[in-house]
């Protein structure tokens, strides 16, 4: 099966992820052992697992494809210069997709509403402050440069949605990617080269990431 992978990921031009270009009505008939945690039309209705609906396609194809480079020996990995990405929860879901699969997923979610979310009020205003200004004192940058003032992204670019998603479920992604930064080899470091998430997520307490995390969710 990992053979599979490997070709797919070589497929690719080694560079980790494709371009957006699937079939969304193909990709509805290839979701069904999705539903489970994101939901049929990808709204997903447990915290800790993210929506899915409305979020660009581009930035899908690239996290599914490092879902599989993360199933991949570290032999494999290096073999094909792909980031990897490691989630428990989606072992062995992604090991019988192609790459064409995995575009026309990429392709339904892209396609579906996404629902909204509620920020808790007490934190709204420091959640505002961090995600359109940034904090200067700790040289953490406005979240609006790459995820847009409504929290839809920057599609062309790659750069997800925000807006809508749930709070637990970005908070847990701050706190990974830091994990990652302050040299915890189990934290995520798909961010690229640029490694923007993990310097910015090391700037951040607890205290922030709850709350920009919880603005955002209310932002849609």
């Amino acid at each position: 099966m990992k053979r599979l992978l490997v070709g797919v990921l070589v497929s690719l031009g080694l560079a980790g992820f494709a371009q957006a270009g699937g079939d969304a009505a193909a990709g509805k008939n290839k979701v069904a052992a999705c539903a489970a945690c994101h939901g049929a039309d990808g709204n997903s209705m447990a915290p800790t697992f993210p929506k899915l609906a409305g979020q660009n396609e581009r930035y899908l194809v690239k996290q599914l494809n490092n879902i599989q480079c993360g199933a991949l020996s570290a032999q494999e990995q290096k073999t094909t210069k792909c980031l990897p990405r490691v989630i428990p929860t989606m072992t062995g879901q992604l090991d019988n997709f192609n790459a064409q699969d995995l575009a026309d997923i990429a392709a339904f979610y892209a396609s579906q509403p996404a629902s909204g979310g509620q920020a808790k009020e007490a934190l709204v205003a420091k959640g505002a402050e961090i995600y359109r200004a940034g904090l200067a004192a700790k040289g953490i940058a406005a979240c609006t440069a790459c995820h847009s003032p409504t929290g839809k992204g920057n599609a062309p670019a790659g750069f997800p949605r925000l807006a809508g998603q749930h709070a637990d479920y970005i908070a847990l992604q701050l706190k990974e990617f830091r994990k990652s930064a302050d040299g915890d080899a189990s934290g995520r470091s798909n961010d690229g080269e640029t490694m923007i998430m993990r310097d910015i997520a090391f700037r951040m307490s607890d205290a922030d990431i709850e709350a920009v995390s919880s603005y955002i969710s209310g932002l849609y």
